[in-house]
């Protein structure tokens, strides 16, 4: 629409210019007569006061177009950020589905006796374990670290203090169960025993 409006208004600023060259050149062939003399300077001058007024609409046009060109711009930014903080909430439903899975692994791995785990059975669990893993933290999953580390609550859901010897108070010295975030952002906290 603001472009149609501008070509129609440089359409007709463009006749009237050349309306005002005729005008000039018949003026400047002929005699100098007062009355046209005057005539042709009022009609000049009305062909100027037209022509500001189109460059004046051009340019509101011009600044009417850049301005919902930005508005466009940042409506675009705005719903991509939206896209992806939805698309990361999906992601974080599904990967709480998934740790349980993983805990599963991670406990049936560690009950295996020493004599077995050269088991053609266990090493495939084991190999398939190390490939879940590796998918997750492919697509940005990475667990939390939790024993030695400072207690944070952001991070970590402490249901125990416990005594230690090894680590200062407020240090967390037991993992009951692994936490992990996907992108910053926590998933799941890790549960765990804090020093006292």
């Amino acid at each position: 629409m603001a472009d149609q409006e501008k070509e129609i208004l440089e359409e007709e600023m463009e006749q009237d210019l050349s309306d005002a060259e005729e005008l000039k050149e018949e003026t400047e062939d002929e005699e100098p007569v007062s009355k046209e003399d005057k005539k042709a300077a009022k009609k000049q001058a009305k062909l100027n006061k037209k022509e500001d007024s189109y460059k004046e609409k051009i340019d509101q046009l011009e600044d009417r177009v850049k301005r919902q060109m930005a508005e466009f711009e940042n409506f675009r930014k705005r719903t991509d950020k939206e896209k992806q903080a939805m698309f990361d909430t999906g992601a974080k439903s599904v990967i709480e589905k998934i740790l349980p899975v993983v805990d599963n692994f991670e406990r049936g791995l560690a009950t295996v006796p020493e004599e077995s785990k050269e088991d053609p059975f266990v090493d495939g669990m084991n190999r398939i374990y190390k490939q879940l893993m590796t998918e997750l933290e492919n697509i940005g999953v990475k667990p939390i670290e939790a024993v030695g580390q400072e207690f944070d609550p952001n991070l970590h859901n402490a249901v125990m203090q416990v005594e230690s010897d090894e680590y200062e108070s407020g240090v967390v010295a037991q993992e009951l169960q692994k936490g992990y975030t996907y992108h910053d952002m926590v998933v799941r906290h890790s549960m765990v025993g804090v020093v006292q």
